[in-house]
């Protein structure tokens, strides 16, 4: 087992964001997976923890390469490995461990609610005492950009609900997570998608990039605080501990 990290990237612009910088702060190693490019994961049981980030594709796809996600992803749950999914990794990971990924009843975009209010998400009485949002709030503000959501099955638990698609935070078994919404992007990050992704293209760029500056110091502290403490499950970031306590 080594004290690495692997990441891996369903498409090249939907980087590691905040979790680059922590992982280049506390001097901690990681190999980076890009599957757009042709990648194929690695065995899984070679690093203290797997992430799996967002990206375009379905978890229903019926590709050689989503196939192969599907079956490294299984391995790294079936052996227990900490593992962090953000929204299509949380997507794949559901569908590795038995559940379903269907349309979701309201497709969900931006950082507002088709009625102007805010996307949050309200962790359940199970998402308060787990690891992953300890120092956290009850209520999270969030970015969206998924048309698909989850159901889940025996040995998921939800951590977190939304207004619009329900299942937004599922542990699976003891250490692992899977996050419908995205916490990890960084200004710069967010600036390219806004260039790439179809659906934040037909959007008002300037309401976008203003909407991410209002709420910039409360959502990096929260992505930060949560990617820290899921490292920290894995033994990894040490002198984070003392950071969060």
């Amino acid at each position: 087992m080594s004290d690495k990290v692997l990441i891996v990237q369903n498409i090249s612009h939907e980087g590691p964001g905040l979790l680059l910088d922590i992982l280049h702060e506390y001097s901690i190693g990681f190999d980076c997976c890009d599957l757009s490019k042709g990648a194929l994961i690695p065995d899984p049981c070679s690093y203290a923890c797997v992430v799996v980030l967002g990206g375009p594709q379905s978890a229903n796809d019926r590709t050689q390469a989503m196939d192969h996600e599907l079956r490294r992803v299984g391995e790294t749950l079936d052996a227990g490995i900490p593992c962090l999914g953000i929204c299509l990794g949380l997507q794949v990971m559901v569908k590795a461990a038995g559940g379903a990924v269907i349309t979701a009843p309201v497709k969900e975009t931006g950082f507002h609610e088709p009625d102007g209010t805010p996307y949050q998400v309200t962790l359940t009485p199970e998402g308060r005492s787990d690891l992953l949002f300890r120092g956290l709030q009850e209520q999270l503000r969030v970015f969206q950009l998924h048309g698909e959501t989850v159901v889940t099955a025996a040995g998921m638990t939800l951590l977190g609900t939304g207004k619009g698609c329900r299942n937004q935070v599922v542990r699976f078994g003891e250490r692992a997570w899977g996050l419908q919404c995205h916490f990890e992007m960084t200004r710069g990050m967010f600036e390219t998608w806004t260039h790439i992704d179809p659906d934040l293209r037909r959007m008002d760029r300037k309401a976008l990039l203003a909407g991410f500056d209002l709420i910039r110091d409360d959502y990096t502290q929260t992505g930060r605080k949560l990617l820290l403490n899921f490292l920290n499950t894995a033994g990894l970031a040490a002198g984070a501990r003392e950071a969060l306590q």
